[in-house]
């Protein structure tokens, strides 16, 4: 969004120049204003309304622009921004239609044309509402300097004809004649000077308030025209037959067509969110049937290993019984007897602990499968 900044330095530099023009005009200003000081200061008080009037009315956009631009970067610091107060309808409008999506993906919204076009007449009505005064500021300043100007020849007209009716040509001396009509010409002088006077500071006041009102007005058109195009980013144009005859579908046919779409869309982003949660399992039911694989496979490879030890035992049955019955074998029999009786038992308590930690890796295993099959159960409801 354009900050109306540069449109309020363009309306100070006028203002400046303005103000240097007077200081240089000063003398003649000063002579001009005191032919009628009532309604040239009345003029030059509506002008200083006019002049506060239309600064005002662009230093208003800046909080407007800063929430436009808060709402589309950082919407979560919008709770630190005053309201807006020309963009109040459409922050209405948003504000409700985030409710309304709430649980849905931030952001995700759509305008009707009939929704922008809605706002957009509110506020460009606003926007207009607000230059009226303007306008009519610069109208009553000329209206005071005709004023000024009618009010001023009155008084010369009459002046005029009191000066001729005190004329008196009988006395024959054109000396005293022309004396009385010198001192007699002051009045309607007087009255031409305010007519005239009225007339430059009611146009001069009408031509500054004119471009700081064309100022204005283009600060305000350029917000209008960004607010246009960022709202027709988020418009959605309807299609098909209803395009064709817009204009006879009843309201509340296309208010439930837009609840309708509304409705879609919300159901399209449930479906996502689902196909993701079901991707999700498969791959955690597929890791799970990887992990039993491997399991299966450590429990086959223990099972052959106690059927090994198992048939080593029956083989080695019969020479342990020899040597048993052997009563006077010498210590070297004996030695080995005690290391294959060791072996035997060492093999016996690795078997042991291999089936008992295949029995918790199993256990384990199953208990994240039912974790999973339930947390699966609970997502489809």
């Amino acid at each position: 969004m354009t900050r109306p900044a540069s449109y309020l330095i363009r309306m100070a530099v006028f203002l400046a120049v303005v103000l240097a023009v007077c200081g240089l005009l000063y003398p003649v200003l000063s002579v001009a204003f005191a032919n009628s000081p009532a309604l040239n200061g009345l003029i030059l008080f509506v002008l200083l309304i006019g002049i506060g009037w239309n600064l005002r009315q662009v230093l208003r956009l800046t909080p407007e622009v800063d929430w436009l631009e808060t709402y589309q970067t950082a919407r979560a610091r919008l709770a630190t921004l005053p309201p807006p107060h020309l963009l109040a309808p459409m922050a209405n409008m948003l504000a409700a239609r985030e409710g309304s999506s709430r649980g849905g993906e931030p952001g995700r919204f759509t305008l009707s044309t009939t929704a922008m076009r809605s706002l957009l007449d509110g506020i460009g009505s606003r926007l207009d509402e607000s230059r009226e005064l303007s306008r009519y500021m610069t109208g009553l300043l000329i209206f005071l300097g005709l004023l000024g100007t009618f009010w001023g020849l009155l008084n010369t007209i009459g002046a005029v004809s009191d000066v001729i009716a005190s004329m008196s040509i009988g006395s024959g001396d054109v000396a005293v004649l022309f004396d009385q009509l010198k001192s007699g010409l002051a009045k309607p002088l007087a009255g031409m000077g305010t007519a005239f006077s009225a007339s430059m500071f009611g146009l001069a006041g009408a031509l500054v308030l004119g471009f700081l009102d064309l100022t204005a007005g283009q600060a305000q058109n350029r917000f209008f025209n960004e607010l246009e195009e960022w709202l027709a980013g988020l418009t959605r144009l309807s299609s098909g037959a209803l395009a064709e005859g817009d204009g006879s579908v009843p309201v509340y046919v296309q208010a439930l067509l837009e609840q309708t779409a509304e409705n879609m869309e919300g159901l399209q982003r449930i479906l996502s969110r689902g196909e993701e949660s079901r991707i999700q399992a498969n791959q955690a039911v597929m890791a799970l049937n990887e992990r039993i694989g491997v399991l299966a496979e450590t429990m086959r490879t223990s099972q052959q290993l106690m059927t090994r030890i198992a048939e080593a035992q029956i083989a080695l049955g019969p020479t342990l019984q020899r040597l048993a019955d052997m009563q006077g074998g010498d210590e070297l029999a004996r030695g080995h007897l005690r290391s294959i009786e060791l072996l035997l038992q060492r093999v016996i308590v690795e078997a042991e602990q291999g089936r008992s930690q295949s029995t918790a890796e199993l256990r384990s295993d199953l208990r994240l499968l039912t974790r999973t099959v339930a947390a699966l159960a609970e997502d489809q409801q």
